[in-house]
Order: C-alpha cells, then sequence, then structure tokens
C-alpha cells in the first residue's frame, strides 16, 4: 500500500505540469497546508521516472544560506515543523510547553536503531537545502523555498539518527547513501519524487547513482 501511493503521487507529479511546477506555488501552499501525517512515503520509483529528470550541472553556490529557506515554519497549534515530523515519526511521543517533543520512540531509517531522546535525531531534508539551490532553487522567490523546506507532504523530512544526518550534509546519492542498505530503494524512490515534484535538476553522477539505488528495488 504505501509503495502503491508513493508511485501515484510520483506519477501525478510527472504528468501535472503547473501543479508540480515551484513558479505555480503560493507561499501558503505548503507550509501548514497539508497534514503531519501525509509525508515520509515512498515507493517504487522507476528508470523511467528517473529519466524524466533533467540533467545539468549545479548553479553557483553564490548567495546560498540556510537562512533563504526559512526552514522549521509555524504549522499551527504552537508547533513547527520539526516537532510535527518528530511527532509524526515516533509512537508514544510526549510534548510539554509550546509542543517542545520530551520523549517518544523512534527509528530512524537510515540506521534501523531505535531512539527514545528526540536531542539524538535531526529532521533531515532528504534532498539537502544546498543541494536544491545547486538544482534550481537559486531562481525561486522566498516563499517557494520556505514551503520546499517545509513541505510536509512529499517524502523530503524525515526524524534520523543525528550523527547520520551530519555525516551526509548537503551530499547528493553519488556522493553518500544511507548505511542501511535495505533502505537504499526507498531513499532513491523519495529523493526522485520530491526532484520530480518541485522541478529540481538532477548531475549526471547523481542519476547514476539513483539507478543504482533503485535497482535494490526488490
Amino acid at each position: 500500500m504505501r509503495l502503491l501511493a508513493t508511485t501515484l503521487a510520483l506519477a501525478a507529479a510527472l504528468a501535472t505540469g503547473a501543479a508540480c511546477d515551484p513558479a505555480s506555488l503560493t507561499p501558503d501552499q505548503a507550509p501548514g497546508a497539508t497534514g503531519p501525517g501525509a509525508g515520509a512515503t515512498a515507493g517504487a520509483a522507476t528508470s523511467s521516472d528517473l529519466d524524466s529528470l533533467t540533467v545539468a550541472d549545479h548553479l553557483p553556490m553564490a548567495g546560498y544560506s540556510r537562512d533563504k529557506f526559512h526552514i522549521w515554519a509555524e504549522q499551527g497549534n504552537g508547533c513547527n515543523t520539526r516537532e510535527v515530523v518528530l511527532k509524526r515519526d515516533g509512537q508514544a511521543v510526549r510534548t510539554g510547553a509550546g509542543c517542545k517533543v520530551t520523549s517518544g520512540t523512534w527509528r530512524s531509517p537510515y540506521n534501523g536503531r531505535t531512539y527514545t531522546d528526540p536531542l539524538k535525531l535531526d529532521i533531515d531534508h532528504v534532498v539537502p537545502l544546498a543541494n536544491a539551490w545547486a538544482s534550481g532553487a537559486k531562481n525561486w522567490t522566498a516563499g517557494q523555498r520556505e514551503s520546499f523546506a517545509n513541505d510536509l507532504t512529499r517524502p523530503q523530512l524525515l526524524a534520523v539518527d543525528l550523527s547520520d544526518n551530519r555525516a551526509k550534509g548537503d551530499q547528493d546519492p553519488a556522493q553518500w547513501r544511507p548505511p542501511l542498505r535495505s533502505f537504499w530503494c526507498t531513499y532513491a524512490t523519495d529523493w526522485v519524487t520530491v526532484k520530480a515534484y518541485w522541478r529540481l535538476t538532477v548531475t549526471s553522477a547523481e542519476k547514476t547513482a539513483l539507478r543504482e539505488m533503485l535497482e535494490t528495488c526488490g
């Protein structure tokens, strides 16, 4: 069911031009516009899905700053995007004042380990902000970048092991892959889904790495 849902979502993203074009999205369409359970889905992206992405060299990084993406926007009820993802991805999650997550149980998809301390987790952007900038977000409006950085609908935000997230940094699949090989299929599928929806480009090396990872899909 999880595979089918994302396959259909990806197909819709690829088939619908205006709906997928970041230039057609207003700043309020992603942050707070969808429920917290809508994200973190993965599917069987095919080689044809990958081939639909435009291959191009990275744009210059001049002018890049994480601040230009306004991460962790308010999502209502006093919760920001980070807190929504922690609650969505965890079990028996408890919060304190100001929606601050205080306890729960999480399984990091990058290494398969279980955590009970939210301070040992990061919220990872599957497609890193710097990669998005170099893949096309450099030319977006501030509102479009905020929508991307707080996208709870596509499989773009995951609660993961802090150390793995720091090791990944801004690297693409040609440079870094999750330690848990059994997650490669989902990771590559998520990457392609996000890039297809937001009309971001891929480099040649990135595309080759994604194809290798998609070959692990059973």
